[in-house]
């Protein structure tokens, strides 16, 4: 693990060689908007240093991943959607979906949410 992977495009939108519509930023954190929007209110919150997803941040460091959402609490806040409830999300590994090696969580609202995974079964 390095503080940044050259290949990441999430090191580079950390490191501003990527644009990105940055929302709320500690030392530590850096959120910005996903161009590919799930929900009115869909940030992305990422470590500045480089972990490859969410098992090896909380593995390796966690501390960090304490801050990391601490961040999207305060995204949370900022955005106005703390009160009307929000979903964090963090997708590891194939089967949920993952697309970008670098861990990030997923702050959405703004808007009624549907049904999380499956729907409810009986029996």
């Amino acid at each position: 693990m390095s503080s940044t992977e050259a290949d990441c495009l999430f090191c580079k939108i950390v490191l501003g060689d990527i644009p990105s519509t940055p929302v709320y930023e500690t030392g530590l954190t850096y959120a910005f908007r996903d161009i590919n929007a799930q929900a009115e209110i869909h940030v992305l919150v990422v470590p500045r240093q480089h972990y490859e997803d969410a098992a090896v941040l909380a593995s390796e460091d966690p501390a960090l991943l304490a801050e990391v959402m601490l961040a999207g609490v305060e995204v949370a806040k900022q955005e106005g959607i703390d009160e009307s409830g929000y979903r964090m999300v963090f997708n590891t590994g194939p089967d949920a979906g993952r697309t970008v090696f670098h861990a990030h969580l997923h702050v959405l609202g703004g808007e009624q949410l549907g049904l999380f995974g499956r729907p409810y079964r009986t029996g």
